[in-house]
């Protein structure tokens, strides 16, 4: 099961009075923010919303509770963030350039280095040719899009959005919306998770993929659930209206429990068992490792696409599937290798595979729960209708599909099992006997 990026304990936040009274903004809230997903948090006026980001971003302390960064307190770490604030918060007297290089300058990021990202990030966001501009040169959209560039040049793994479209023309909202989520969804962006806060119901339906409804006096979680709607979304539709209904009367009847209630976004649930495998073969994932153990085992993930003139977005799934397998980390936008994956990388092919097997079964639940089922039953063979049937409940069904797709090439690859095609039966792989399934050569 993935672990949360950011998990808050029991925080709250409240201010002291004279008297031995309190004002109570946050209750003891937990919560967490998971890689993969677009958190919309909708509130009343008062609810917090706000104050909840700044503490789950790490600006603001809670009074009581603590929030954690990958299992570390945020308070001891340099977490990871990109925020984008409601008002711009643009420095007026420097150009675009300087106000998105502003914050890889707070970093001590070397000038070449700064411009070279700053120039990539703007061109990404549509302002390429502007970087000479001052923001009182530039209409609300376009400086609403310094904001992103500002907030990706630093490549968050979380971004915050903080009302980010509240103070846009209708249109210019509306475009905005559509290029986030085309840089989403193509990866464009190394960004792992984005937490927005708006007041905006039909956004929150429209973008994300989990959304938390506040209560007030004090904020407090009233419904936290997973929206079950595939991209691109039609408002229009009926799913999306009832869901938009929904909301609205959580938000509007704090003493009415809506029906209806949509999925609950809980991880230790069945349906949220089963990672996202990214979609990379064997093959790639060494050749990745390779390639970093060449670059002293660090390299900049978009300058690294540059240099092997693949698309971003082509290499990001192999970098999710090496650091899911422990074999690298992600350290600001950087591929590290671990010592696990320079060792993988400097064996030989048989011994790869010995440790490839030992990180799939760490790492991976699929092929962990295959593995053992396979040696369990008397025959040693399962049918791969049994896993479809539980990976349905978490994936859309061309999803499944692609999911048990790269299991099996795995799997294969690890000699974990063998796999007929024929039956679609995964079976104990015997020695000294080749592989009888179609598919994909071992190492691709």
């Amino acid at each position: 099961m993935a672990e949360p990026i950011i998990r808050a304990q029991q925080v709250e936040k409240y201010y002291a009075q004279p008297s031995e009274n309190r004002i109570q903004v946050i209750a003891p809230t937990d919560l967490a923010i998971m890689p993969g997903e677009i958190v919309a948090l909708l509130g009343p006026s008062g609810s917090g919303k706000s104050t909840l980001l700044r503490m789950l971003a790490g600006l603001s302390r809670p009074s009581a509770g603590e929030v954690f960064w990958h299992g570390k307190p945020i308070s001891q770490v340099r977490a990871s963030v990109g925020i984008v604030f409601q008002n711009f918060a643009l420095f007026p007297w420097l150009t675009v350039s300087e106000n998105v290089e502003a914050p890889l300058k707070a970093l001590g990021i070397a000038p070449e280095q700064r411009r070279e990202r700053s120039l990539k990030i703007l061109d990404t966001v549509g302002l390429d040719g502007f970087q000479a501009a001052y923001p009182k040169e530039l209409s609300g959209g376009m400086r609403q899009r310094v904001g992103f560039a500002r907030a990706l040049v630093v490549q968050p793994e979380v971004l915050f959005m903080d009302e980010p479209f509240s103070a846009l023309d209708v249109l210019t909202a509306e475009n905005l919306r559509s290029e986030l989520l085309e840089l989403w969804h193509k990866k464009t962006i190394p960004t792992q998770s984005i937490f927005l806060v708006t007041h905006n119901i039909e956004e929150a339906v429209l973008l994300a993929d989990r959304i938390i409804v506040l209560g007030r006096n004090p904020g407090h979680v009233r419904t936290d659930f997973l929206v079950p709607l595939t991209h691109p979304r039609n408002r229009k539709s009926q799913a999306f209206t009832q869901l938009v209904d929904y909301i609205y009367t959580v938000l509007t009847r704090p003493d009415v429990v809506p029906s209806g209630l949509p999925r609950p976004a809980v991880r230790d649930q069945r349906q949220m068992h089963y990672q996202m495998l990214p979609h990379a073969r064997p093959g790639g994932i060494a050749g990745l490792l390779e390639l970093l153990i060449d670059y002293n085992g660090r390299a900049d993930i978009y300058r690294l696409a540059g240099d092997l003139a693949f698309e971003v977005d082509d290499l990001l799934p192999i970098v999710d599937a090496a650091q899911l397998l422990g074999f690298l980390t992600v350290e600001e936008g950087d591929a590290v290798i671990t010592s696990a994956g320079r060792e993988y990388a400097e064996s030989d092919i048989q011994l790869q595979k010995e440790f490839f097997r030992q990180a799939a079964v760490e790492h991976v639940l699929l092929l962990r729960q295959i593995e053992r089922a396979i040696a369990t039953k008397s025959d040693h063979t399962v049918p791969e209708e049994f896993f479809l049937d539980m990976l349905d409940e978490q994936f859309s069904e061309e999803e499944t599909l692609r999911q048990m797709d790269t299991a099996i090439s795995w799997g294969r690859y690890a000699e974990l099992f063998n796999f007929d095609a024929a039956r679609r039966r995964f079976i104990l792989p015997q020695p000294d006997i080749e592989d009888e399934t179609v598919g994909e050569p071992e190492g691709e």
